[in-house]
């Protein structure tokens, strides 16, 4: 399937939820021929919305592929939720993507979840190019929402495109048109929502003055990133095309700007140039730079098992070994790497999505997976649509993105390459679950069914999580929330017509430590008549790092331990901190271990009895340092009428809620705060009761924190 890379875009679009992404993927699918109407996401005649689940709630859970081509450009577009219980997919899906389309709504402007994808394309360094949507409903403000991308996201928007009065039809300056400020033209486009065409003019007179400032602005803008432009610009002479747009596409793909557009992808205004955009100003494969990985640790012993320990241990003075860096560029010529970024269970075979960054790779071959050191076959590779597969492609080149049929052991993050070139690339990381559910099968017969069903749609979803609980025999199962668990229930109790009890959803809590403390563990036992001893010295603290969970180091000094003993100590500590705390038995969180040394004698000191110390100084250090429980903490951002602002405030006290902000957006009143979970349940209908049904809420995990004395009490130690 190789092509041409010049012409190639791998794209995204992302918003908040209500944006109007999915219409938006759906404007361009009629535009460039793929499809022959446009689909409608209240209707759930969408292509890219094809769950159920998507169509009865009208949006978008599962992020889905298409391709397309616009002229001579040939485009793979993503679409991604927009709710952020379902983050895990626009995370998954910038990771391996070139550009981006953020769409925002013109009447609710940058809105929480807005900031979050904005936030995890500047994470993957995804140049984007930014569309105003919706300038044809009331309250549409085009400038405001300019403003706030600059203020809120840190942004540095340039205005390709103005409007033409702002609103619907009925208002005294509906919209009705757009500005382009490049060819210095009048867009329009007809009322017939199934015509194509559009109409590019000269700018009536009474719109120049307005149409010549913003212009302006837009050179200045530009005039700092290209030196033929600022001299044009000096001399007052007149700017071809084709340098305006070769500056703006450099500074794009920099990071130094992004472009701005607006129209109504509902009505059909404004998506043609969006295209135009996106092969103008994004980036195709030969933009980017070479994607880098790792060498993969060398393997050793029988079935060339890596030691779990050993690939995770540290240098004596604590800093992280590093492993060479290997580049791979964007080249069909380089040997074949690719990164699985999402998994769709199936019982013909498991379709595995993959970019693949360099090389080629065919049909029924082998390819290497490096982190799990496994050979694993391609029996099939396919052209994705949607979520189903199109068309069987014979072999796949750099840039594509594709499905492959025929892995079993590979999971979403995993790199897959040459098994003569191997190279292992940064995986995926995915936020923690904060909420739980508990699901129990009515009858025997239907346990194996449950557990085969929850572990394939653990390998679909990252951040879904399942797990028996030894003592009730009931399964508990995790997600971002209250939605996301819901969705699954539906899918357990629907479409896998499953006989369960499903139990009120509860507060995923975390543990860690209050204080540093540092404790010795001894082993002194004797085993099948062997005396053993060992002595493991470690540190235990609160750690606020990147890290999820507990960080595990190795500080011991020189030579004074054997390095069998230290990698069985460290092995150990690794185990006990995948176990849970003593509050509640709840998994440990923000938690940095260090292991600082030991003693052992020539005698006893064995392996088995390192691993029996650093069990006994891991236990007595959560005992020690002050056991605390820390709950989720939730970005919680509410839009509400003016009248019903003191209503909000007085309600988020009671749930005890800390207000960060309140502000105006239009005619209405927001009210940023960070709340506990435990407290939030049910709040889209307290919401509505609180407003009469004319308030809207979004929510996002925000942090762990110290839950308060109260709240711990209920767990006993």
């Amino acid at each position: 399937m190789a092509r041409e890379l010049k012409q190639l875009r791998n794209i995204g679009v992302i918003a908040h939820i209500d944006a109007g992404k999915t219409t938006v993927t759906e404007r361009m699918l009629f535009l460039t021929g793929a499809k022959h109407c446009v689909g409608k996401v209240d209707r759930g005649s969408t292509e890219t919305d094809e769950d159920p689940e998507e169509q009865d709630r009208g949006i978008t859970i599962y992020s889905a592929c298409v391709t397309f081509d616009w002229n001579d450009v040939h485009v793979n577009l993503l679409d991604t939720p927009g709710h952020v219980d379902f983050t895990a997919e626009v995370e998954r899906c910038l990771r391996v993507l070139d550009g981006g389309v953020v769409v925002f709504s013109a009447r609710e402007g940058v809105e929480a979840q807005s900031e979050t994808v904005w936030r995890q394309a500047d994470k993957y360094h995804v140049p984007r190019v930014a569309f105003i949507n919706k300038m044809d409903r009331e309250g549409a403000d085009f400038y405001d929402t300019v403003d706030e991308i600059t203020d809120r996201l840190g942004a540095h928007p340039v205005t390709l495109q103005i409007p033409v009065g702002a609103g619907p039809a009925h208002t005294n300056d509906p919209f009705r048109g757009i500005l382009d400020l490049v060819t210095m033209e009048l867009l329009t486009f007809p009322e017939d929502e199934q015509d194509p065409n559009y109409t590019r003019e000269p700018i009536p007179e009474d719109l120049v003055e307005e149409a010549e400032l913003w212009r302006e602005k837009m050179l200045d803008q530009l005039s700092h990133f290209c030196d033929d432009l600022t001299e044009l610009i000096l001399q007052e002479e007149q700017i071809p095309v084709e340098l305006i747009r070769r500056t703006i596409r450099e500074a794009t793909i920099a990071h130094q700007i992004q472009p701005v557009l607006c129209g109504s992808a509902l009505h059909g205004i404004g998506v043609q140039p969006v295209l135009d955009a996106v092969a103008h100003y994004l980036p195709c494969p030969l933009d980017m730079p070479p994607v880098v990985g790792t060498e993969p640790a060398k393997t050793g012993g029988k079935g060339g098992k890596r030691s779990k320990s050993r690939a995770k241990a540290t240098k004596a003075d604590g800093e992280e070994t590093t492993a060479k860096k290997l580049a791979r560029k964007p080249d069909p010529k380089e040997p074949f790497c690719g990164l699985v970024f999402k998994i769709l269970p199936a019982k013909t075979g498991d379709v595995y999505w993959i970019r693949v960054y360099s090389g080629q790779l065919k049909a029924n071959s082998r390819v290497y997976n490096p982190g799990k050191d496994k050979k694993e076959n391609v029996s099939q590779l396919w052209q994705l649509h949607a979520t189903k597969r199109d068309e069987m492609l014979p072999e796949v080149s750099t840039g594509d993105i594709v499905g492959l049929i025929g892995p079993k052991d590979s999971i979403t993050g995993d790199t897959l390459c040459d098994t003569r070139a191997p190279v292992l690339l940064e995986s995926i990381e995915f936020p923690e679950t904060v909420i739980a559910m508990a699901i129990e099968p009515e009858s025997t017969s239907e346990r194996k069914k449950l557990a085969d069903t929850l572990e394939m749609m653990k390998r679909q979803d990252p951040t879904f999580r399942a797990r028996e609980n030894e003592e009730t025999g009931q399964t508990i199962i995790s997600g971002m929330g209250e939605l996301h668990l819901e969705v699954i229930k539906h899918r357990l109790l629907r479409d896998f017509n499953l006989d369960v009890k499903v139990h009120k959803p509860r507060v995923s809590y975390r543990e860690t430590i209050g204080q540093a403390i540092e404790v010795t563990g001894e082993c002194h036992r004797t085993i099948a008549g062997q005396q053993l001893f060992a002595k493991v010295n470690i540190r235990m603290e609160p750690y606020d790092g990147d890290q999820a969970g507990v960080l595990v180091i190795n500080h011991c000094i020189g030579d004074a331990l054997p390095w069998p003993l230290v990698e069985a100590a460290l092995d150990e500590l690794h185990s006990r901190a995948e176990g849970g705390g003593l509050i509640g038995s709840f998994p440990l969180s923000k938690l940095k271990v260090t292991l600082l040394g030991g003693e052992a004698q020539v005698e006893g000191s064995t392996e088995v009895a390192f691993r029996i110390a650093a069990g006994e100084a891991f236990e007595a250090a959560l005992k020690q340092g002050n056991p605390v429980l820390l709950e989720p903490i939730m970005r919680l951002n509410i839009t509400t009428p003016e009248d019903y602002l003191g209503d909000f405030v007085g309600d988020s006290q009671q749930r005890r809620a800390i207000i960060a902000k309140t502000g105006q957006r239009g005619r209405n009143s927001t009210i940023e705060a960070r709340a506990p979970l435990a407290e939030l349940f049910g709040y889209s209908s307290a919401m509505r009761s609180l407003s009469q049904g004319r308030a809207g809420c979004s929510l996002e995990p925000l942090e762990y924190a110290a839950a308060p004395p109260e709240v711990a009490e209920g767990f006993s130690l």
